[in-house]
């Protein structure tokens, strides 16, 4: 099934090129006060959702997907978790450029543990990447990003990836630089995740997913998850070594080599077997 928010939090169900709005799911979401309960509400109450979207999206009115604007399929993830430099290529093209680098000692993900990024960076595909105005490099990362579905700390590998909901495409921008990850990579809008959430039942094999992004028709990055330094069942793990994990936690999985600068202007094609293909536009913060 393929889940997608879209036109201010509205709930479809994607239909090769249709988008069936199946909104009238969420009215079995629980009634919450405050403090709301970490997390996403809708990713934990996702199976009796799917149910209910099964049964009503015979008659639900459709729209083209061309129609429609998409937003990040998860509203209210308590954290996103990014892991760093999990190809080995992309850690030698780093060591490598200077542009990347900036001096520093690039070293593996066992040296570097992960990183959180801000919520507030969060937006769907629908919306553009707004670069702030740095005389600095920014770059693409094209990313698997998984949505975690239930609570769970200290997870065994071997039982982590039953704790997955689903998967999406994900851009984790960046800027170049000395500062910390979670400073250069939380600007607005640098977490892109979409076009929706692929869940997991669609995708037999995330650690074999062939991926690829083009910024103005020209192939930037190309790779396959299995080339990941921490396969998806050890990240999970590993994350909640530490984190708490939470239905709807995105774990953005670490980028290939190839990144590369991007401009206003350009449109970045992202594409991920099985799972999904969105086209993000780059445009300059005001």
């Amino acid at each position: 099934m393929r889940l997608c928010r879209f036109d201010e939090n509205r709930l479809g169900l994607v239909l090769g090129n249709e988008v069936a709005d199946v909104s009238a799911a969420l009215e079995l979401l629980p009634q919450v006060r405050w403090p709301a309960p970490p997390g996403d509400l809708l990713i934990a109450n996702l199976g009796k959702i799917r149910s209910r979207v099964g049964a009503i999206a015979g008659t639900a009115p459709r729209k083209r997907l061309d129609q429609i604007k998409l937003e990040s399929p998860v509203a209210n993830p308590s954290k996103i978790i990014a892991a760093p430099v999990n190809y080995m290529k992309h850690v030698e093209e780093a060591r490598a450029d200077a542009g990347i680098n900036f001096g520093t000692d690039i070293k593996t993900i066992d040296h570097y543990g992960l990183f959180l990024k801000s919520n507030t960076s969060l937006i769907g595909p629908g919306e553009a990447v707004r670069l702030p105005a740095l005389e600095r490099r920014m770059d693409h990362e094209i990313e698997l990003a998984l949505v975690i579905g239930r609570e769970g700390y200290r997870i065994p590998e071997a039982r982590a990836l039953d704790h997955v909901a689903g998967y999406a495409v994900s851009l984790d921008m960046v800027v170049r630089g000395t500062e910390d990850r979670s400073w250069r990579k939380s600007y607005d809008t640098f977490s892109v995740v979409g076009p929706w959430l692929t869940t997991a039942d669609e995708v037999k094999d995330p650690n074999n997913l062939d991926f690829r992004i083009k910024v103005n028709g020209e192939t930037k990055q190309e790779s396959n998850t299995k080339y990941l330094i921490f396969g998806l069942a050890k990240l999970i793990s590993y994350a909640s070594q530490a984190y708490r994990l939470y239905p709807g936690d995105i774990i953005m999985t670490g980028t290939p080599e190839g990144v590369g600068p991007v401009a206003p202007g350009d449109i970045m094609d992202c594409w991920i077997d099985r799972v999904g293909e969105m086209k993000v536009a780059v445009t300059l913060a005001r």
